[in-house]
């Protein structure tokens, strides 16, 4: 039996498609600058998000690093979420590797940092105590809050706070083309007030490997030296890029699908009794979890899961769970794993009844 794998979409394996072009791909030596599909591939990324250049990494969480790096210098200051990924899951490279000082503020429920609690965290600079503040680093898609995508008017009014106060804006936007997609807006009203933006292309978009980081000529000129100096400079890479390509082309216009199998993926759990729906459904994440009337808890639902019926969650609490919809996940695969989670929970209940 084939596995169902809900975890998140960075298992999600490369298309057909992918793996011919991949094995046709035409290479040369990216650290020479002479890959021709590397190449094409940044020219489309930065076409995309309407920035100047791109760079091709290897990671979001390198993404991430790079653009702080290049943007800061050690001892200066970056505003970020509590929550963001950044600040949670990208072992504190920015501190440990750059020396860059984050300052984190309440992410709001809709995903924003509020514009109040920003221009309170702005340091003066007049006292020689302080840090610089440098970098406004915002994730759009917020997605340790269900994938919540930050609308364009809140970014032109980050921008023009930043302006104010002559900062500079990072996104994470490792699923921003979702962000795009739930919005119903070209992804460059996303990134146009930002000064860089990192996508991923390993993530709903079925690449393997890498992804994407964007902004000025000048800055990628200088992310280019950083990327190397972590080591992350690639050789014949245009074997990985060749995916990128396709990712990007095809990979993020069918991204309403998983957006549409995420509802529906939610709304059968909210019909069985001991599921609740956590967060509303805005992208391709499902957050729910299971109430007291269940004598199992997230651990044990996954076990019985896999061990049953070969699918598998992401456990993010002691009763909670992430579901995560990609390209591998269809509609019948949905109401396979809704089907499955209501065996176990009304097997529970109709053995309370007896």
């Amino acid at each position: 039996m084939d596995s169902i794998d809900l975890r998140s979409d960075t298992v999600s394996w490369p298309t057909a498609e992918m793996r011919v072009a991949m094995a046709n791909a035409e290479v040369g030596d990216d650290v020479w600058g002479d890959d021709p599909t590397t190449l094409r591939l940044e020219e489309l990324a930065a076409e995309r998000t309407g920035k100047e250049a791109s760079l091709f990494v290897a990671s979001g969480t390198m993404g991430n690093l790079i653009a702080i790096l290049t943007h800061c210098k050690p001892g200066d200051e970056m505003i970020t979420g509590r929550r963001a990924h950044t600040f949670l899951h990208e072992v504190g490279g920015a501190a440990a590797l750059g020396g860059v000082h984050p300052c984190t503020i309440p992410v709001q429920p809709d995903g924003v940092l509020d514009l109040d609690d920003i221009r309170a965290a702005i340091r003066d600079i007049s006292d020689m105590h302080n840090p610089i503040t440098r970098l406004i680093e915002i994730e759009n898609p917020q997605g340790d809050l269900g994938s919540i995508p930050l609308s364009p008017d809140y970014m032109r009014s980050l921008r023009a706070l930043c302006d104010e106060y002559g900062l500079l804006i990072h996104m994470d936007g490792a699923r921003v083309f979702n962000a795009a997609t739930a919005l119903g807006c070209d992804v460059r009203e996303l990134t146009a007030p930002v000064d860089s933006v990192m996508f991923c292309l390993s993530k709903g978009l079925c690449a393997p490997i890498g992804s994407m980081l964007c902004g000025s000529e000048e800055f990628i000129r200088r992310a280019r030296r950083i990327r190397k100096m972590l080591g992350g400079g690639m050789r014949q890479v245009g074997i990985l890029a060749a995916a990128g390509i396709i990712a990007i082309e095809k990979m993020t216009t069918r991204l309403d699908e998983d957006h549409a199998n995420a509802r529906r993926l939610a709304d059968g759990l909210d019909g069985i009794e001991g599921i609740q729906i956590d967060l509303p459904v805005e992208t391709n994440m499902v957050f729910f979890s299971l109430d007291e009337t269940l004598p199992f808890d997230a651990v044990g639902l996954r076990d019985r899961l896999e061990k049953d019926y070969n699918i598998k969650l992401c456990i993010v609490g002691e009763r909670h769970f992430r579901a995560v919809t990609h390209y591998w996940i269809k509609a019948q695969t949905v109401d396979t794993v809704v089907e499955a989670i209501r065996e176990q929970c009304n097997a529970v209940h109709q053995g309370r009844g007896q």
